[in-house]
């Protein structure tokens, strides 16, 4: 497996997607508000980390591949944060489009004694106009015809930079090129992402995104909403993360599901991002995909055991990674 992770550095990633920005406000609690019943928290630190498709970025980096991001941010002071992140991690900013009267989305959460208690949310969902769309498949064409492109992630928090138009275009000029598209998806866009190489949905996404019951402990109650959302995509390979029931993989070879590894859960924020990094990077690598879902499987498990949203070690996954063997 050592020579599988050796070829990630070889690799370029396009990411384009919602980014965002992680304020954490770390602090003790030690009583109540005499104003309503919630807790008191005396702040011990603040810090800002790269959230979003930007975290899915970091995932790439930190298991040794290039990431290129292609994203929209606001012309506000949490944009200029976010740029300043971005120069902090070595990551290019050409990619990035900065919006005129737009947000940055901001996600700050609040964690006292080393647990979440509130999370407060700052950001639009509203879709940009077709001329920032057009704009950003523009700076996608560049980068594509540019660079050496193994795989594009479309990371998607619904938060309004893809659209059908967008996706459309990018899948056929990557089809084209016959670089590997992964998708995370969300609500909006669910089933306006056809002939990819990767679909990953979570259960929740699967569920609202089919408008279906579905059972997950039900293997044949999964394997019909696979087969419907396979009809509607026709994707190569589709994986859906069913958090400690492990993970689902459906390809033309057959269909799996993989248990989850028992974990000291700390924190389940940022798993899918690790996840699609993975996956994405092993791929490209050339691992079939059940062993790709295996081991993303196990790295999406591997960043819950810490608090707040981490990437992935090279080192421990890898380590973690021949203990499968």
């Amino acid at each position: 497996m050592h020579h599988i992770f050796k070829k990630f550095s070889d690799l370029q990633v396009l990411i384009i997607g919602d980014v965002m920005m992680d304020t954490y406000l770390w602090g003790r609690v030690d009583r109540i508000s005499p104003e309503a019943p919630v807790p008191v928290v005396s702040v011990m630190k603040k810090e800002n980390r790269l959230g979003g498709a930007a975290n899915v970025a970091l995932n790439i980096q930190s298991l040794g591949a290039q990431p290129i991001i292609c994203a929209v941010i606001g012309d506000d002071q949490e944009g200029n944060e976010f740029l300043s992140l971005l120069d902090q991690q070595k990551l290019s900013a050409e990619g990035i489009i900065k919006v005129n009267g737009r947000p940055t989305t901001v996600k700050t959460r609040v964690i006292g004694h080393n647990q979440q208690i509130v999370r407060v949310d700052a950001e639009t969902d509203q879709q940009i106009s077709q001329a920032i769309s057009d704009a950003i498949f523009v700076k996608v064409a560049e980068i594509i015809n540019r660079e050496t492109i193994h795989a594009i992630i479309f990371e998607d928090y619904d938060k309004g930079l893809l659209s059908e138009d967008l996706i459309t275009k990018t899948v056929n000029l990557a089809n084209e090129r016959q670089i590997l598209t992964i998708v995370d998806p969300k609500k909006r866009n669910f089933l306006s992402y056809r002939n990819v190489s990767l679909f990953k949905p979570n259960l929740k996404e699967l569920r609202e995104g089919l408008k279906m019951e579905i059972e997950p402990r039900n293997i044949e109650n999964i394997n019909d909403a696979v087969l419907s959302l396979q009809e509607k995509l026709n994707a190569q390979i589709i994986m859906v993360t069913l958090s400690e029931l492990g993970v689902y993989i459906s390809s033309s070879k057959g269909e799996k599901i993989l248990p989850a590894h028992i974990r000291n859960i700390a924190d389940v924020s940022g798993a899918g991002d690790t996840v699609i990094a993975t996956a994405t990077l092993c791929l490209a690598a050339g691992l079939d995909e059940f062993k790709t879902a295996e081991i993303a499987n196990l790295a999406g498990g591997l960043v819950c055991e810490q608090v707040g949203v981490v990437p992935i070690s090279f080192d421990l996954l890898l380590s973690e990674t021949m203990n499968l063997q």
